[in-house]
């Protein structure tokens, strides 16, 4: 075949996926498409500056899915289509033709329409079709460059000629001037566009403008931005560029020359002169009425048309992929079952556990399922021989030599189940009222309060999982002045209690409601738990026999209170209330349904389990004006006097029942009237004895 006769051939695209696109695929897919299959716009980019040997490059990084594109300098945009597939069947079934198709038809309007000549960047697409499996980090995919074919082949008048062959190195430069000052008016880098070369100058122009010049008195090249190193071969952006000339100016055109500029820079000197310029005979296109045939899907490995697959499963950071891995669960709920969950104010929740034991080991577990990324445990006890089996954060080798401290070792055993927790334990003792604080020990429980204060604050919600029911007396003096969601869970032989405290709110004088068994009640008048007690707290660890001092429980009774009590926070958080969300005082109250839940179910206040009958049930109680640790005047108290006022509830078994009234209320008990009946038994009456 001579020279005039040779049939031009492009250099294909070859696609170039960074692996931050694959992290912002599988982010997007468990955040924002969940089941959602249809396409979704994306970004490439390439450049025509590489050096030779490299092959022509369409490169799709993590920035392809930004609305507004970055598009590095220098290089050119590609508007792709995402199509993924939520199975890899559907992956394999794909009618590859349609999809190809229904892009190219998109390029012809656009040529047919002109629109090419207010966005020549729409003459580069690419079709990207996946499937990602985010159990194992491997991902399916297969490109496509869409190009339109032409009814004719393209054969070149001439051989390809270097740009030194037809300019001298004046007009050289003048070009690189011209080019520089044409992209700089752009807001992004142009990929097609005209030069225009008269006896005194040379203009680097917009495709718009083509009309603008006569062909008589100026010589006109089509330009592109070429990423292709071949001495002889265009690369692959021109096909559809040559259909757009063909359409508009096949007519008015016996050959068209095209100049493929290669824009190059070596050691910081701009290099243009491997740019090469083709003349082509191109017949008119503009008889077509039906949209050309469309070719570019890219070959694998094997050089065969199918898709690649890539495994970044050992390239990933393990802490990265343990991340993603987590919330999996999580995630794949908002697919179908609850679009409305609110992942992130679960996860941007810090939990302090008071105790790190059979309760705070299992609540600790639960929360880290439900993404809870930031957990303190307090606990001032050590690892016995006895924990392990029961306690799931610790081993047997945890008991030696004494036993590590409990709080500090589930707080490492977390990290170890997951490292992107941050989980912090603390060995520290809580003080209580009923227990004396001698002189000697004064300044070491001041510093307990005060470090204590300073973690209740610093966290937003509190689980009080403690063996005595005095040590929970301090966190919820101080939840309760620091407005803090309250969780509470205590374990008996075969019965549990889970509940949650009222919410205080601050204000004075909160708005009582009236007590009806048929209604709610406000999250912020609910009761603690104390507030069913007649009497303060006291110190119950005095004369303890082993049973005594141990939780002795069903073995399974922890963990179905540690659910609980996470689920209960959950839910509390999801409520559009939050801790405010009102507790149902009956189960029959239908008509209450939308107010008492949030998108996980009910809220209830309290939790109370008879495992011996497998029986639950959802009690709720109002706040009691005179409770030993919620009331106003306690916390007014604490508010007002801190540790002095501290130390009289610490020393004085009877201080909090004086200062709440409960002294005063158990006095008149003792003295109001009694009714009884009379001892005659011919009246018939009542009388007062």
């Amino acid at each position: 075949m001579s020279s005039q006769q040779k049939k031009l051939q492009f250099a294909p695209f070859s696609s170039f996926l960074d692996a931050g696109f694959w992290h912002k695929l599988s982010e997007n897919k468990l955040n924002v498409y969940g089941l959602d299959e249809t396409p979704k716009l994306i970004n490439g980019f390439y450049y025509n500056g590489d050096p030779v040997g490299l092959p022509c490059r369409l490169n799709v990084e993590y920035s392809a899915f930004d609305k507004v594109p970055q598009v590095p300098s220098r290089c050119f945009r590609s508007h792709g289509v995402l199509h993924n597939m939520n199975t890899i069947d559907k992956f394999k079934e794909c009618d590859h033709k349609e999809l190809l198709e229904n892009v190219g038809k998109k390029v012809w309007e656009d040529i047919v329409s002109k629109k090419i000549e207010e966005n020549p960047s729409l003459l580069s697409r690419f079709l990207l079709l996946t499937f990602a499996d985010l159990k194992k980090y491997i991902y399916y995919y297969w490109f496509a460059f869409p190009c339109l074919c032409m009814p004719e082949d393209v054969t070149m008048v001439t051989d390809p000629v270097n740009l030194p062959e037809r300019l001298n190195s004046q007009q050289i430069s003048e070009l690189i001037a011209e080019y520089d000052k044409f992209q700089s008016a752009s807001s992004e880098f142009v990929g097609y566009f005209i030069i225009v070369q008269s006896k005194d100058r040379i203009v680097v122009d917009h495709l718009r403008n083509v009309e603008s010049y006569s062909k008589d008195t100026c010589k006109i090249y089509f330009g592109f931005a070429d990423p292709c190193t071949l001495d002889s071969n265009p690369g692959w952006p021109l096909r559809n560029y040559l259909l757009y000339i063909s359409y508009h100016w096949g007519d008015k055109f016996k050959n068209a020359e095209i100049l493929c500029f290669r824009d190059r820079s070596k050691d910081g000197v701009r290099d243009v002169s491997h740019s090469i310029i083709l003349t082509l005979t191109i017949s008119s296109t503009k008889t077509l009425t039906e949209c050309p045939k469309s070719v570019g899907w890219e070959k694998n490995e094997r050089q065969k048309l199918g898709p690649r697959v890539v495994n970044l499963s050992s390239s990933m950071d393990p802490v990265r992929l343990s991340e993603s891995a987590v919330d999996l669960n999580l995630k794949l709920m908002r697919w179908r079952l609850l679009p409305e969950l609110d992942l992130e104010k679960v996860a941007g929740t810090k939990c302090l556990l008071l105790g790190a034991g059979t309760l705070g080991c299992n609540v600790a577990r639960c929360l880290m399922g439900w993404g809870v990324r930031h957990i303190t445990l307090i606990d001032n006890g050590r690892i016995s021989y006895s924990n392990p089996v029961r306690q799931s954060l610790f081993q047997f080798e945890d008991c030696l030599n004494g036993g590590k401290p409990k709080a500090e070792a589930a707080a490492e055993a977390l990290k170890k189940i997951f490292p992107g927790v941050i989980a912090t334990g603390i060995s520290l003792s809580i003080p209580m009222p009923g227990h004396s604080v001698s002189d000697g020990s004064l300044e070491m429980i001041k510093n307990e309060v005060q470090q204590l204060d300073e973690l209740v604050q610093s966290h937003d919600a509190l689980f009080l999982l403690l063996d005595t029911r005095e040590s929970r007396w301090l966190p919820t003096v101080m939840a309760a002045a620091y407005q803090k969601i309250v969780i509470c869970a205590a374990l008996g032989f075969d019965t549990f209690l889970v509940m949650r405290h009222g919410f205080h709110t601050g204000e004075d004088n909160p708005e009582k409601i009236a007590f009806s068994s048929t209604m709610s009640i406000p999250g912020d008048q609910l009761g603690c738990y104390f507030c069913n007690d007649v009497v303060a707290p006291g110190n119950s660890t005095r004369d303890r026999t082993l049973d005594q001092q141990c939780t002795v429980s069903r073995p399974g009774m922890s963990y179905l209170a540690s659910a609980l009590a996470g689920e209960l926070l959950v839910s509390v958080i999801q409520h559009p209330l939050g801790p405010k969300a009102p507790a149902d005082t009956s189960a029959k109250d239908e008509n209450l349904s939308q107010e008492l839940s949030c998108n996980l179910g009910i809220v209830p206040h309290q939790i109370r389990c008879f495992l011996s009958r497998f029986h639950q049930l959802l009690p709720a109680s109002m706040a009691f004006d005179k409770c030993t640790a919620c009331s106003k005047i306690v916390i007014d108290a604490y508010k007002k006097e801190g540790f002095d006022f501290l130390l009289k509830a610490f020393n004085d078994p009877t201080y909090l029942e004086n200062l709440t009234g409960l002294t005063q209320m158990h006095q008149e008990t003792l003295d109001a009237e009694v009714w009884d009946y009379s001892d005659d038994e011919e009246c018939s009456s009542m009388e007062i004895t």
